[in-house]
């Protein structure tokens, strides 16, 4: 993915007045409970990738004055939110569901602006409503509390449960979703405040309109509904250092990131040190495999899917399929001959900025270098709109084999790469070469003719990536609870966290608690003797039950 704010070259590239202090004519920063100037080093603004021209408005890039006022009223909240009732929780992410759903109109219309990305059927039909609809989940899941797992071993009295870390979390968000995992309305963010956990946003430098009008309707739902003003703060921009000041911070609770390996790797080096947790997703190919008998059997109908997946959003999702592996043979031939045709016949898309067109050609730069050979596109398209050429590159299993690591380049854009194996245990071998993805995908044959192939390179793909799939291309995440947007490194962080399917993503800001021998009176509601709700899944000595727990004369 697109850096978010770690490499220097990201913040030179938007750095366009080095004076410190405050500075005149650009937007505030949330900080503190409230709109305020920032302490700041210069200012950046935006670009509309479909003109190449820059935006109107001005943004600050935050000093690390900013970054100190913030943890100190993040780490205030977070006192006050450990005493919040749950339903106040749930009803501040209700409202602010509801508060987006009313403003969609504008926000789609700024999201188009600095994305290039359609105001429909991108954000009005799919994006806002999915973001809405993560804010209500995760309001129920505070409601009904089964995130915390509470455990009662009556015969010890010994007590525990997830709960709150009572410290902010940090949320660093992406260029390629700017409602749905924005820090101030993604994923991450609803799953910090679930957990009764305050966020410090650090926004994506790509669309800080979209988030300052998010932000702002946020602060809106905060003050309606009584929350501590400082639930929700938010920064547009800082200097790398000052990102690793962050994550690292004795008053951080943790950090939730999506972005660039590069950027990742570094802010995790720095929470690494301190310490502090930080959950990142980074960087995955999604492969493909494309087995011999599906492919004669429906190879035109996956050429239809392929391309539909590969071009979605000009391949700029975290999910796109980025390497294809095909077993040599006409049949591999005349697909791959088909997709160039695809993709020669389809407009390039815009890519989401100038950083974008870079990424994707050095990505194909090092795939050409480590012996894939250019089928077709390879390089930028001039003029004003962030724009590449749709690209196919051709690998052989051998060359792929030799150097695996210098193949798996994530271009995050319109460029693809086909592996093509020689045979059966050339498709195994390659298999197990892969790094840790997000996904992995197998095509088979409707009537079995594939299975003994499949039976080899499953297991392989299983360790590998954080969802399997059979017979249908990577690109959806819907937002279930059975979801599970992880997987080994690099796609992540840590291959036993989500970012995606709540309850499961909320345990990334919580921490494990226990109690024992503690009066009854003083224990979290959760690990009363009375189920505080009813209806909660506690497992008390080895039992999963919704019973309260019985007095040993009860029993």
């Amino acid at each position: 993915m697109e850096p978010l704010s770690g490499p220097e070259a990201l913040f030179k590239r938007h750095h366009c007045n080095s004076q410190g202090g405050k500075l005149p004519n650009n937007e505030r920063v949330l900080i503190a409970g409230g709109w305020r100037d920032a302490d700041a080093t210069g200012t950046f603004r935006p670009i509309n990738p479909a003109t190449g021209e820059t935006l109107e408005w001005s943004y600050p890039v935050s000093r690390r004055a900013d970054i100190d006022i913030a943890l100190e009223a993040g780490s205030a909240a977070a006192n006050e939110l450990l005493h919040t009732p749950v339903d106040k929780i749930a009803d501040f992410l209700e409202h602010y569901a509801h508060l987006i759903g009313e403003s969609s109109s504008e926000l789609s219309k700024a999201a188009n602006l600095e994305t290039a990305l359609p105001v429909s059927p991108r954000f009005v039909d799919i994006e806002l409503p999915r973001t809405i609809d993560q804010l209500c989940q995760a309001a129920t899941a505070a409601r009904d509390r089964g995130w915390t797992m509470p455990t009662i071993d009556t015969a010890t009295n010994i007590r525990s449960m997830h709960g709150p870390l009572g410290a902010p979390v940090a949320v660093f968000g992406p260029n390629n979703f700017p409602f749905a995992y924005n820090a101030v309305a993604g994923g991450d963010f609803a799953a910090a405040i679930a957990v009764r956990s305050p966020v410090i946003a650090k926004v994506h430098p790509s669309h800080p309109r979209t988030s300052q009008l998010l932000a702002e309707v946020a602060f809106q739902a905060i003050q309606d509904t009584g929350l501590p003003p400082a639930t929700l703060q938010m920064v547009y921009h800082m200097a790398p250092e000052d990102g690793f000041y962050l994550v690292s911070h004795s008053l951080i609770g943790a950090t939730g990131y999506t972005g660039s390996r590069r950027a990742g790797l570094a802010l995790k080096a720095a929470a690494d040190a301190a310490g502090k947790p930080i959950y990142l997703e980074m960087s995955s190919v999604n492969p493909v495999f494309i087995l011999p008998g599906a492919l004669h059997e429906r190879g035109e109908e996956i050429v239809d899917e392929l391309h539909a997946s590969a071009m979605v959003a000009t391949g700029q999702f975290c999910t796109n399929p980025g390497v294809v592996v095909l077993q040599a043979g006409d049949a591999a031939e005349q697909f791959i001959a088909v997709m160039r045709s695809r993709f020669e016949d389809a407009d390039a898309g815009v890519l989401l900025g100038p950083g974008g067109v870079r990424v994707v050609g050095d990505a194909v730069q090092s795939m050409q270098s480590s012996g894939a050979e250019l089928v077709t596109g390879g390089a930028p398209i001039e003029g004003g709109a962030c724009r590449f050429q749709n690209t196919l590159l051709q690998a052989s299993g051998e060359d792929f084999l030799a150097d695996p690591e210098g193949l798996q380049e994530e271009a995050f854009g319109n460029a693809n790469l086909f592996v093509v194996a020689t045979d059966d245990d050339e498709l195994e071998q390659i298999a197990g070469r892969f790094a840790g993805n997000l996904t992995g995908c197998l095509y088979t044959h409707s009537a079995g003719d594939d299975d003994l192939l499949y039976e080899r390179i499953a297991p392989h793909l299983r360790r590998r990536v954080g969802r399997l799939l059979n017979d249908k291309m990577p690109t959806g995440v819907l937002v279930v609870p059975s979801m599970n947007h992880g997987g080994p490194y690099p796609a992540t962080g840590h291959p036993g966290f989500t970012a995606v399917g709540i309850p499961a993503s909320l345990l990334r800001f919580s921490m494990l608690q226990c109690y024992d021998e503690v009066r009854e009176h003083r224990l979290p509601v959760e690990l009363r003797d009375q189920n505080p709700t009813g209806n909660l899944w506690r497992r008390i000595d080895g039992a999963w039950t919704q019973a309260d727990v019985m007095a040993p004369d009860d029993s």
